[in-house]
């Protein structure tokens, strides 16, 4: 059965109070790290940390009069803190508040995206191996080309998503960068120790060089990430999509009891899941596209970039999240059906077995050009003929044993023998072994 999308872990990691959560122990952390130093009074931090809270409709009513969202969360943690709340924040400035918590945010979303993705491996890894050898019609420009299996369609699958995980990892490590640095990333009035500090205590690095703002170059690398992953969804999922078309219908998206496809026509069954995705893939590559256009900012700060992330980072994490899950349950639920592809794979009379009839003719001693003339004789016969009953429609094996040219080269049986679809898929074990499958 599909489980329903309930992942609030998601949606809860933008949400305000997980933002100025992150904000006060950024603060917290800082004002340690001072007190270590010697900046502060000693047992400042302490007092800060058993006294400090922060109240989020309180914040929003300070940020009307503001306009400044950090001094409104200042304000408020303020009244809470009292004559100490002076050491909070000092020698800081507020993207140094705003950007580490961010890069937080994305690590907390890249690896809640990270366990789904291993998740969707795991399902494809099974059902690569479930289906090694169903045999089905390869397809290259839409049109039959040589037998494959449905298992090394779903293997291809999952070492994309193996290279998907390789990818994220590098984007998560790329985005977990800690800046408190100051103004303008000099750290006139704060000891780089304090960013160390802090990095360290969030599971963060320090940023090697910055401005007032984490550069944004790190963001694109996640935000394209997040994009790749997408695009590799929509390729699973417009694979499924034409599988399940009615002349094809050689796997479907699983139909529960109940479920309705069409709101005029009862019998319809529609791929609304790959659909779906499929949609959600072009969202990301445009939240990509303007990550991108974040990198490039005036000077050492300009807020540009501010707009465009509450949006894209909430709603790209959120998308691949949905998409992931979304994916994951049909490939697990995924109706798989071999005598269909059996038929279909029978729709073309055996031409799928034209190139291996030219190779074999010429290991024979034919040249290519005579050895593809001769097999394309045969399979221009074999086409034009396709959709005739009775005696003129053959199959490409049946053809070529009528090509006087053709069988001199051959004894009886062994055109037989060489166009086993068997024989064709002899190497699908190894590329399971070499996928470690």
């Amino acid at each position: 059965m599909i489980e329903r999308y309930t992942r609030p872990q998601m949606g809860a990691i933008w949400s305000d109070q997980n933002k100025y959560g992150i904000w006060l122990e950024i603060e917290i952390l800082a004002c340690e790290a001072q007190e270590q130093l010697g900046v502060i009074p000693a047992g400042t931090s302490a007092h800060i940390r058993s006294t400090a809270k922060f109240e989020v409709a309180r914040v929003l009513e300070i940020e009307e009069t503001t306009k400044h969202d950090v001094i409104a969360f200042l304000t408020n943690v303020a009244e809470y803190v009292g004559e100490p709340s002076r050491f909070i924040h000092l020698g800081m400035t507020s993207s140094d508040v705003l950007d580490t918590c961010l890069s937080v945010q994305l690590k907390q979303a890249g690896e809640l995206l990270l366990a789904s993705l291993v998740r969707l491996r795991d399902i494809l890894a099974k059902r690569a191996k479930e289906h090694k050898y169903t045999i089905m019609v390869g397809r290259t420009h839409g049109i039959h080309a040589e037998p494959t299996t449905f298992g090394l369609k779903m293997l291809l699958w999952y070492e994309e998503s193996k290279r998907n995980i390789t990818r994220l990892e590098r984007s998560i490590e790329a985005v977990s960068a800690g800046m408190i640095s100051g103004a303008v990333g000099t750290y006139e009035h704060i000891s780089p120790k304090v960013e160390e500090y802090v990095s360290e205590k969030l599971g963060l690095k320090p940023e090697s060089v910055s401005t007032q703002v984490i550069q944004r170059d790190r963001h694109a690398e996640f935000l394209a990430t997040l994009a790749i992953v997408g695009a590799s969804l929509e390729k699973i999922a417009t694979e499924i999509r034409h599988l399940q078309r009615t002349e094809v219908l050689e796997a479907e998206e699983f139909f529960s009891k109940g479920q309705k496809g069409s709101s005029a026509m009862p019998h319809k069954r529609n791929p609304i899941v790959s659909e779906r995705v499929c949609g959600l893939a072009r969202l990301l590559r445009g939240n990509a596209m303007a990550a991108l256009e974040n990198v490039a900012l005036w000077h050492e700060r300009d807020i540009s970039h501010s707009s465009v992330e509450r949006v894209i980072c909430p709603d790209s994490t959120i998308a691949l999240d949905y998409m992931l899950h979304l994916m994951t349950n049909l490939l697990d639920n995924l109706l798989v059906y071999p005598d269909n592809m059996q038929k279909n794979l029978d729709l073309t009379c055996g031409l799928t077995f034209s190139q291996t009839v030219l190779l074999e003719l010429a290991q024979r001693g034919v040249s290519r050009e005579d050895s593809y003339a001769m097999v394309q004789r045969s399979a221009m016969k074999t086409w034009e003929n396709i959709n005739a009953v009775g005696s003129e429609r053959k199959t490409l094996l049946e053809r070529l044993k009528e090509d006087a040219d053709v069988m001199k080269h051959f004894k009886v049986g062994e055109l037989d023998e060489i166009c086993d679809v068997r024989k064709s898929l002899k190497n699908v074990d190894a590329i399971f072994e070499r996928c470690g499958v």
